[in-house]
């Protein structure tokens, strides 16, 4: 069976701002018009009131007095005209030695005024280390979670990250080694370590601890081509480096683009050790036998942790059932062996039942957007502002500069057919006429499914001497995704197909042609701004639009289960990670060192990172125990306190935000402060596993033999009973009661139990309270009877508070039917 790598679109990042809880920040604003120290007078009616150099200002003189208060009454004005009264809070008035002000304002306010006529400069006054991957400060690990395990230096540390994916780059920074840091040997782990065949030297470093490959399935089918896949751990693709540095890249690594440092770069668990099996390839993808040989080395081998951003592309033809297949099977043997599995949900978004990943004993991660949006905007000649996406520096400011487009500077119109106004050339366009000027290209279908990239627009305007370039996007599909690409030319697409033609309207008005079509002199102008700031939003997390969606399902003639995937959510939207030198996998990231990218491939290793932080804290508990320590303390509710929202299509296939439900984000978003100190879990193993196996319907015990050497002999009931640390119940008739235990990891604490649930199914529980030692387990029980029949889920939750503070959340649904 082949296998997909996760397919993410690209998506990139910049992190010059970091989350901060509250709703507003501090930015400083510059407006046109000049300041007391230099305004010169002659316009509003107002007298001089500059000074000779080192000159003191005589602030009495009404002159001034008058001038600092139209200073002032234009920056009320302006907030005024812009914003609500009482969203913002204006903190000074800049009018003597520059003309600004200081409000305490939204990032989205924020990002209003960026673009506001008048408006020079919205710099956010706050000072702060910047990790590139903006991740972990967005979960808090810097603050909340490394410093409890000694520091982001010892974060991880000895826990070994298991990786089935297309390799690693093992000389990028993020991975590299010095002699003064301390990655001695880990004795439980057996790894060998791959000699590069050409260089000789090995892949392993001690960060990177294994480092083997896998291929004879594709050799076999003859798909592996050496010269382009590389017969070793090499990553050809990028994937792989992506994923590892995402999990345990270390910690404070430039991240440097295009002349421009994006902060520094930092894995969820800097300190933990690599063990890359790689098994995926450039052009093919894998197959499950490479796969399943790797995961199965790696357990043998002793990793800790799996990190899996791969997934079925089909299923399989032997089996009935999405839960017993070699893959799955292989999987279940992992986490029998103590081996945590983080698995990406699919890219199937955001249509139902689009999860690749079905199996109760591993965790289904599912991507979630974090608090970063990033815009960009052209002004045009006539004063009209174009929105679109941009990744790169602005301008000149207060400068414009003349447009050109490709298609009217060919040097042979021959050449046509070679698609000329994507840019992908600069041999067929006339350098003279592009040479200080913005270059306008068209953003063709070959951006879509072929080899364009705007990294090579990028590329080309540069080598004709563009200032900058602007792609127009004529043709979008309904619900095209567009992500900014990082380029160090001023640059900008325009995405919305209506701007794109006003865009084009301007540049036809303003372009004289002659009786031919030819272009007598170029008159359009506009100048491109700064895309480099990230725009902060509290309306952070949200589902992604591509996450893959529940309900889970447990067989291929899509007959739901009862077992809520995907788990749990973990950022996955524009993600900056370490990049292959070699990597083609992303066109706009050719030869890069690292990359900004999305998928739920981005999201697993969130994932499988954070567990390592838990894994390194609690030694011996089990998968079980670390996935519902990540569950049970996700959260449901974003930065502004609202409900989490999920991207989704609307009627006209236009991209909307719905209140999310478990189907989209599983129990929540990860929590990791908290997941390191749950309270309670729901813990499960091997034969309990079995018994949810035994139990669903549908499923030949048969099969199960065949896949587990195991028979069929418990008393679990029915599979809603899998002590799980949520209740699914894909078909209620009347009344259902589903046991489930908890184990308390903390001290002694009293715990009250509440329920609640959408009115279409009643639901209780029992006890309504009780008092667990330390250690000690017990069971309660939740009933659940159908009220009324919608043929839609209903969806609730049982919320534990404890006497010491913790809080443990379950998410419950049903689907109530007549019979």
């Amino acid at each position: 069976m082949g296998l997909l790598l996760m397919e993410f679109g690209c998506v990139f990042i910049i992190l010059f701002a970091l989350v901060q809880s509250g709703k507003g920040e501090v930015y400083i604003v510059t407006v046109e018009g000049e300041p007391i120290i230099s305004y010169m007078g002659g316009i509003d009616g107002f007298e001089a009131t500059a000074v000779e150099s080192d000159e003191k200002i005589d602030t009495s003189r009404e002159s001034v007095t008058s001038y600092a208060r139209h200073l002032e009454n234009r920056h009320d004005m302006l907030l005024g005209m812009l914003f609500d009264e009482g969203t913002y809070k204006k903190l000074y008035s800049y009018r003597h030695l520059i003309n600004g002000f200081a409000a305490h304002i939204s990032p989205e306010q924020a990002e209003t005024l960026r673009h506001a006529p008048g408006v020079k400069s919205v710099t956010r006054d706050w000072k702060v280390r910047r990790l590139t991957t903006h991740t972990p400060q967005f979960l808090g690990l810097p603050t909340g979670v490394w410093p409890t395990g000694g520091g982001y230096e010892r974060a991880g540390e000895d826990i070994v990250i298991g990786f089935v994916d297309s390799g690693i780059f093992p000389h990028h920074p993020s991975f590299r080694t010095h002699n003064t840091e301390p990655y001695g040997p880990v004795p439980k782990y057996r790894g060998k370590c791959e000699v590069d065949p050409d260089t000789k030297r090995s892949f392993c470093n001690g960060k990177i601890i294994g480092a083997q490959h896998f291929a004879l399935a594709a050799k076999a089918a003859g798909a592996f081509n050496p010269s382009i896949d590389f017969e070793s751990p090499l990553d050809g693709d990028g994937h792989g480096t992506h994923t590892a540095s995402i999990a345990a890249g270390r910690n404070g690594i430039p991240v440097r683009m295009h002349g421009h440092e994006f902060g520094k770069a930092s894995g969820m668990a800097p300190c933990a050790r690599i063990a890359v099996y790689k098994a995926l390839y450039r052009l093919f993808g894998g197959f499950i036998a490479d796969v399943v040989a790797a995961i199965d080395q790696a357990v043998h081998d002793g990793v800790d942790i799996l990190s899996l951003s791969v997934g079925p592309n089909s299923p399989s033809t032997t089996t009935k059932t999405t839960f017993l297949n070699p893959f799955d099977a292989t999987l279940l043997g992992a986490v029998k062996a103590g081996v945590f599995v983080a698995q990406a949900a699919g890219n199937g978004g955001p249509f139902p039942k689009t999860l690749v990943s079905y199996s109760p004993w591993i965790a289904s991660v599912g991507a979630a957007i974090d608090d970063r949006r990033y815009k960009n905007h052209l002004t045009l000649g006539n004063g009209h502002i174009l929105a679109g996406l941009g990744l790169s520096p602005s301008t000149r400011l207060n400068k414009t500069y003349t447009l050109v487009a490709a298609n009217d500077v060919l040097l042979d119109s021959s050449v046509m057919k070679f698609s000329p106004t994507d840019c992908q050339r600069p041999e067929v366009l006339n350098k003279n006429l592009i040479k200080g000027n913005i270059l306008l290209c068209g953003y063709s279908y070959n951006f879509v499914s072929g080899t364009a990239s705007i990294k090579k627009v990028s590329e080309t305007a540069k080598a004709l001497g563009a200032v900058g370039f602007v792609l127009c996007v004529e043709n979008v599909s309904p619900g095209m995704k567009f992500d900014p690409v990082p380029v160090g030319l001023p640059g900008i697409v325009i995405t919305d197909a209506s701007k794109s033609k006003d865009l084009i309207n301007y540049y036809n008005i303003s372009t004289p042609r002659d009786w031919t079509g030819r272009v007598k002199s170029f008159k359009g102008t506009g100048k491109i701004g700064d895309g480099l700031m990230p725009i902060l939003h509290t309306s952070a997390p949200q589902v992604a639009l591509f996450s893959a969606r529940g309900p889970n399902i447990k067989d291929f003639s899509f007959q739901e289960a009862d077992l809520l995937k995907p788990d749990i959510l973990a950022p996955g939207s524009l993600i900056w990670a370490a990049w292959s030198l070699n990597g083609t996998d992303e066109p706009n990231y050719d030869g890069e060192g690292f990359a900004m990218i999305s998928g739920t491939s981005m999201a697993a290793p969130h994932i499988a990172g954070i567990a390592a932080l838990i894994k390194q804290k609690h030694p011996h508990w089990s998968p079980a125990a670390i996935k519902s320590a990540l569950m049970t303390t996700s959260t449901t509710i974003d930065r502004a306190g609202n409900p989490i929202l999920a991207q989704q299509y609307s009627e006209t296939e236009a991209v909307k935000l719905v209140r999310a439900t478990p189907f989209d984000y599983g129990s929540g978003h990860v929590s990791p402060r908290a997941a390191l100190n749950p309270g309670l879990i729901f813990d499960a193993g091997y034969e309990d596993y079995l018994g949810f196996l035994c139990t669903t319907p549908g499923i030949d015990v048969h099969e199960i033999k065949n896949y587990t050497n195991s028979q069929c002999n418990n008393t679990m009931g029915h599979p809603s009973n899998l002590n799980s640390p949520s209740i699914t119940v894909a078909h209620l008739v009347r009344t259902r009661i589903v046991t489930r235990t908890v184990t308390n990891v903390a001290e002694e604490e009293t715990y009250v139990i509440q329920a609640r649930m959408q009115p279409a199914i009643a639901i209780e529980v029992n006890p309504p309270a009780m008092t667990i030692k330390a250690g000690a387990s017990r069971k309660f029980t939740v009933t659940l009877t159908v009220r009324s029949v919608t043929g839609t889920y209903s969806f609730g939750e049982v919320m534990m508070k404890g006497s010491r503070g913790h809080k443990v959340r379950i998410p419950v649904l049903a689907n109530g039917y007549s019979r």
